[in-house]
């Protein structure tokens, strides 16, 4: 559980590091409109929930309570590269 929660925490962080690389800033973000939070799991593993809660919580920090998004969260049998988590990340930015 805490090894998926840091992955999860890990790849939020490369999703900030990206957009800021990209926008200049993460201040032009106006809100997360998505967060889809794959993650590689056995089958008898029922607390993805959980685990996705690492990268939103990340992103509550950042932005604030109000701007968070919508979230869905599924466990999959495998992600490509062997990833144990991958983040589908949808920003609002101002022009």
């Amino acid at each position: 559980m805490e090894q998926g929660r840091e992955a999860a925490r890990i790849a939020a962080l490369n999703v900030l590091s990206a957009a800021r690389n990209h926008l200049g800033s993460l201040d032009r973000v106006t809100r997360v409109v998505k967060l889809a939070v794959y993650l590689a799991t056995e089958g008898d593993f029922f607390a993805q929930p959980k685990v996705a809660d690492a990268a939103s919580e990340l992103l509550r920090d950042v932005f604030g309570p109000d701007r968070l998004p919508v979230r869905i969260v599924l466990g999959v049998a495998s992600l490509p590269l062997g990833m144990p988590v991958e983040l589908e990340v949808v920003l609002e930015v101002e022009g």
